[in-house]
Parts: structure tokens; sequence; C-alpha cells
């Protein structure tokens, strides 16, 4: 057995299964594009070694889409072949990707949370407990997962960035600012720490602050992977939203966002569909820019891998013209509902679907509609995740249906 750069033991004597290990910790938790390669040499070096196996399985997992689900299966299936030869803590981190395979996420994040408990150097099972805690709108435990380890990891800017993250979801920006600086300074290239600050700076509202901080550091994401690279640019995106410069977010748009997008992940074309959906609540013509989306969009209908991905679909399936796809769509959410994971269910049936309902409702201008479906579900938004900077738009949507409506009886009482 040999220790990885956590100085935790993984069950392998394949020092280049541990140099692959080690890298794909580095790229996970740094969201480097790179992970996947690393992950799969690691394997390459000692097929036998269940970690790897898992660590792919788990990497596989939060592409959130059913073809990276199926790349899943079997590396999953190799570590649980080989766990009972492996640690404890090992066994622990199969168990918890096996749970997330079964979409039993409740039992995932209790694994995570006796890993973290146990382990507390196993920043990938933190990681992974905050991606959770993230989709299950769970914000004071998304902080909690990260801040108890602290002690354990001194000087560590990932964790740094993590909990500074964890601190604005709970609403403590100064101390979420800060942090994600001490991050920052033990390492420049640190996305998720800049990202941390951008949603500070962004609440707070300090816009022009914000976009020179973010365009500085923007050299530093060409390693990143697509989601985060493209997120980042995002959050300029929605700084020069707010200053009315809507031709500079169509061009970041079209160079920074769609343009470097993995045009089959869920999460980039998520965070172009929201752009798209800002600035047509402000007005602007975004042209032919849904159609060039929607064709990516099809494999989605049947998928629901997260509920606040679906919201997002079926608002640019409708506004594409894809009505077939969408009323599909509705309806395999339905029947989604009746095989999964109770402590997912809930939040299916009384937000989710629902607040699908009131976007596409939105996306044909029924606003009538909009409200009675919208208006109610508002408060329990949370439950499907997303950040507050990615679940304002549906509030933004609310209120444009609103202001629509104030609108037209101002000028009916002044005909």
């Amino acid at each position: 057995m040999l220790k990885d750069a956590q100085g935790l033991v993984v069950t392998t004597d394949s020092a280049n299964a541990i140099a692959g290990i080690n890298h794909f910790i580095d790229q996970m938790l740094g969201y480097g594009k790179d992970a996947e390669t690393v992950v799969l040499q690691a394997i390459a070096a000692d097929p036998t070694c269940a970690l790897a196996n898992a660590y792919a399985a788990a990497y596989y997992l939060t592409q959130e889409n059913r073809k990276a689900w199926q790349l899943a299966l079997p590396y999953l299936q190799t570590a649980q072949q080989y766990c009972t030869k492996i640690t404890p803590r090992e066994q622990l981190y199969v168990q918890a990707i096996s749970a997330w395979t079964n979409q039993e996420i409740d039992v995932a994040i209790a694994i995570h949370e006796e890993i973290t408990n146990r382990f507390p150097r196993d920043l990938i099972s933190v990681q992974q407990g905050q991606y959770h805690y993230f989709y299950t709108g769970n914000k004071d435990k998304l902080l909690e997962i990260a801040q108890k380890v602290l002690l354990s990891n001194p000087e560590n800017h990932y964790l740094s960035g993590m909990v500074a993250f964890g601190l604005e979801q709970c609403h403590q920006l100064q101390a979420a600012e800060k942090m994600a600086r001490q991050a920052i300074a033990l390492n420049r290239y640190d996305p998720w720490a800049h990202h941390a600050i951008a949603h500070v700076m962004e609440t707070q509202g300090r816009v022009d602050e914000g976009i020179a901080w973010m365009e500085s550091f923007a050299d530093t994401w060409e390693n990143c992977n697509s989601m985060l690279y493209t997120h980042n640019w995002w959050h300029i995106a929605l700084y020069y939203l707010q200053l009315e410069n809507y031709q500079k977010v169509l061009k970041l748009y079209d160079t920074h966002i769609w343009e470097r997008a993995n045009k089959q992940s869920p999460k980039d074309q998520v965070g172009a569909i929201s752009l798209l959906l800002r600035l047509e609540l402000c007005g602007v013509n975004v042209e032919n820019r849904w159609q060039s989306i929607s064709p990516y969009l099809y494999s989605r209908i049947d998928e629901h891998a997260l509920p606040f991905q679906d919201l997002h679909y079926v608002y640019a399936l409708t506004k594409a013209g894809h009505h077939d796809w969408v009323n599909q769509m509705l309806q395999n959410m339905q029947y989604h509902t009746l095989n999964i994971n109770p402590f997912l269910r809930r939040s299916w049936i009384e937000v989710a679907i629902p607040a699908a309902r009131g976007m596409v409702a939105h996306a044909k201008g029924d606003f009538h509609t909009t409200v009675t479906e919208l208006k109610p579900v508002l408060p329990r938004l949370h439950e499907i995740g997303g950040s507050h900077a990615q679940r304002v738009l549906f509030e933004q949507v609310y209120q444009d249906v609103v202001l629509s409506a104030q609108k037209q009886s101002w000028d009916y009482a002044m005909s």
C-alpha cells in the first residue's frame, strides 16, 4: 500500500497509479480539463485499484447525463469487485459512489459525512459532499462539511475556496471574501476561489470591481474544464448585463460561453440558456441562438439528471419552437417521479414540475399560467439546487410577468 498526496493510504503497489490519483485529485479540486485523462492513466497503471476505479465512476457521474452514467458503471463494478481487500476509507468511498449511481443521494451524503469525520484530509469526499448539498439546496450543510476539516488541512487553498463558496451561499459575504482571498494568495490559479468572490461582488453590487477582478484572472482559466471556464465568464457577463451593455454580453456569449462550451455538457448548456433568457428579459433580441442550442437538448428530454437543469431545458426547447419535445419532456418528468428515491421525489413533484410548467408558460407568453405555477413554488426553489445567482432567474421570470400585467392594466386604464 502507498499514500496519496493527502497522506491517505491507497490500496495499490503502483507508484504510477498513485501519481495518477494525485493528479486526478488536483484536477478535480481545481476544475481542470484533464481529470478524465489522468484517472484513466491511474487505472491503466493498476487496473485492480478500487479507489482509482471509483474516482473514474465519480468523474463520469459529475457530468450529469445518461451517456456519462453509462461510462461510470463498469468502473464502479470494478471498484466493487476489489472492495473486500481495501481500506475502510476506500470501502466507504466506493459505497458513496454506488449510492450516487443509484440516485440514493441521502445515503451518499451520509457516507461522505462519515468519511470527512474519520478521514478529514479526504478533500475529494468533501467536494462531492458539497456537490450533493448544492443540488439538494442545503446551504448550511454545504458550508459545514468543508468548515469542519479546516484544522486538518492548514494552508490548503482548494479547501479555502470551498469554504468561501459555502460562506457566500450562507450570506456571510465578508468572511467569504476573506477566505477566498486567502486561497488566491496561496495560489493565483484557483478558479473556484475566483468564482466565490464573483458571487460576493455581484451580491454586493460591486459591478465595476467585479469585472476588473474576474477579468484580471481570466488568463488562468485556460486549463479549466469547460464548465468552470464558461461559468466564470458567465459571471462576467452578468456584470455587464447589470451595466446594460448588452452587446458586450452577446459578444461574451458568442466567444467565451457557448463558443467555448462542451456542447454536450448539461452544465454548459444550462449556463448558455440562462444567459439568453436574462438577455430576453432585458428586451434584447437574441436572434437564432435558441435554435442553435436546441439540437443538443433532445437527449435531455427523458434524462432528468437534476431538476434545476430541466427547468432550463424546457424553456429553451419552447423558445426554439419544439413544442412536441416540451410536452414529451413534461410528461416524462411525471413518469420519472414514480421511480426515484423518496428523498428526491418530493422536490420533483412539489417544486420542479410546477416550476417547469411555469417556465414553459412564460416562454409561450401565457402569463396567467406562469403566475399560477411559479408563485407557489418560488419560496421553495432552493430545494432543487443551484446558487443564489442562478436561482434568481426564476424570480426574474415571475417578476417579468407581474410587471407586464401591471403595464397592461395601466395601458387599459389610460385608454
